[in-house]
């Protein structure tokens, strides 16, 4: 693939607002991937293990906003019949597995920073999401 055709891309995915493309062309394949940078002081992701996937919600300290870390694909549960990791109202733990985003065939466990209460599952399973979209409202 020339690199005029690959800037195309890059370009259409900034107008676009895109975050992940990938393109097939003959016996090529390119997948061209970019994050959006967010104010500092109203949001914070982390990668799964690490320390910041969760924020407080605008407007309240009652509650913890856990956003996607990665784009992909939000699963509630570890295989397709399974039962999911959490439901509305179960308190959950430090430490414990809240859903899985499957990004590039890896699957990425999201878990919780804090203990608290599932009072919201903002996505449904198998839904896309990008870096950054809320996947739970958990109350302290």
């Amino acid at each position: 693939m020339k690199e005029t055709n690959i800037r195309k891309y890059a370009e259409l995915m900034k107008e676009l607002g895109l975050t992940g493309l990938e393109i097939t062309e003959e016996n090529s394949k390119v997948r061209l991937e970019r994050s959006i940078a967010a104010p500092a002081e109203e949001t914070l992701y982390s990668v799964p293990g690490t320390a910041a996937n969760m924020q407080t919600a605008a407007g309240s300290k009652d509650y913890i906003s856990v956003k996607s870390p990665i784009v992909g694909i939000f699963y509630t549960a570890p295989a397709e019949n399974a039962d999911p990791y959490v439901s509305i109202g179960d308190t959950v733990k430090k430490g414990q597995t809240l859903c899985i985003v499957e990004a590039m065939k890896l699957m990425n466990e999201i878990a919780s920073n804090e203990d608290g209460v599932i009072s919201e599952i903002c996505v449904t399973d198998g839904q896309v999401v990008e870096y950054g979209t809320e996947l739970f409202r958990i109350r302290r």
